[in-house]
């Protein structure tokens, strides 16, 4: 069968590689044309186009790229028209994915959604949208079925696919020891805006804690030049396509928002949320977004298991105290694991892709 899976950012090309390398599994006829990225090729994907190319955030930076946008949408819909597969996959992304859904429903294409968009946080009257369009949804986190059966709409929870992705990173040997002193890991995003705004701050913390080694997670789809913009002569290490080693080797994470806070929580490695964006989009976003905490381990506990350092918040004393806590406050440490226990056992199954493939399949069988 052939299947048209589209992702717009480097999380929904790791969760998409394992869905088609689920898949194939499952589908040896299986014929995958995609919008994603390098794992989604590797799994064996024909790639239409990059997500770097797509990775717009924030409302001021949308407006500012809406041509593009809208011309990736008129590319997308006359790409999946010529390729005519069994089914569209939508992997989050919703401001791109929501549109192709709509149109796609329209011409009798059946449409699966991985991963959903998070209607819960703001614009909750999407479901109306997402209950007309998308054939069958399913979620990856334990409190959207719930959320989805007030709007009297059947999805299926398949689990978190960042369970399976770090219960397989765990069992390979351990990396080589990254040399010289303890390890905090910097994760300051995949987006070259984000990047942008937030590592000036996280290199900050260098001269403050001597007898550590920072380095810095470099996003694949981001060139070296972007990083030392801002590293100059400060002493830290670049590593790209290591990012899971270097989480199994740290002793505490500076991270930016997003899956990311996910992976270091899974991973163990005590952190601290670091955002700061755009101020219009940032008052913008105040005014819509209905929920507690940015950070998804804070969401899923809904509790602050992690500190978020937000915006103006996010400053040179108030990271480097936040650090220090993380480093050296035993109590601190401990009560912070305890919590990440607790997240592994409410994320559930460690067979999401499986799960959403074999769903997907009985979809148009």
């Amino acid at each position: 069968m052939r299947y048209y899976i589209i992702a717009g950012e480097a999380s929904g090309d790791l969760h998409g590689s394992n869905l088609i390398k689920a898949l194939h599994q499952q589908d040896t006829n299986a014929d995958v044309r995609c919008w994603g990225g390098d794992k989604m090729q590797a799994a064996g994907a024909t790639l239409v186009k990059h997500y770097r190319e797509l990775a717009f955030m924030g409302f001021v930076e949308v407006i500012t790229h809406l041509p593009t946008i809208m011309q990736n949408i008129t590319f997308c819909k006359n790409d999946i028209l010529q390729y005519k597969p069994d089914v569209l996959v939508l992997i989050d992304y919703p401001g791109f994915n929501l549109r192709i859904a709509s149109w796609a429903k329209k011409k009798g294409i059946k449409v699966a959604y991985y991963i959903s968009p998070q209607v819960w946080a703001w614009k909750e009257k999407r479901v109306e949208q997402i209950k007309r369009d998308v054939d069958k949804m399913m979620v990856i986190l334990p409190f959207e079925e719930a959320f989805y059966k007030k709007w009297d709409y059947k999805v299926t929870y398949v689990g978190h696919p960042l369970i399976e992705v770090v219960n397989d990173e765990n069992n390979k040997p351990l990396p080589a020891a990254i040399p010289g002193k303890p390890i905090i890991a910097i994760l300051p995003g995949s987006r070259s805006q984000e990047i942008r705004a937030k590592l000036p701050v996280m290199l900050q913390m260098v001269q403050h804690f001597p007898s550590y080694i920072f380095v810095i997670a470099q996003a694949p789809s981001q060139p070296d030049s972007l990083y030392h913009e801002f590293i100059g002569n400060t002493p830290v290490t670049l590593l790209k396509g290591g990012t899971y080693n270097l989480l199994r080797q740290a002793k505490a994470a500076l991270v930016t928002s997003g899956t990311a806070t996910l992976e270091t929580a899974l991973f163990g490695v005590p952190e601290v949320v670091c955002y700061k964006g755009n101020a219009v989009s940032f008052w913008l976003a105040t005014k819509l977004v209905s929920i507690k905490y940015i950070s998804l381990v804070n969401l899923i506990m809904d509790k602050p298991v992690i500190k978020e350092l937000i915006q103006g918040e996010l400053i040179e004393s108030n990271l480097k105290d936040e650090l220090g806590r993380l480093l050296n406050d035993e109590n601190y440490i401990s009560a912070m694991k305890q919590d990440y226990a607790e997240l592994w056992h409410k994320l559930g199954s460690s067979h999401a892709s499986t799960g959403a493939a074999k769903e997907i399949i009985s979809l148009i069988s």
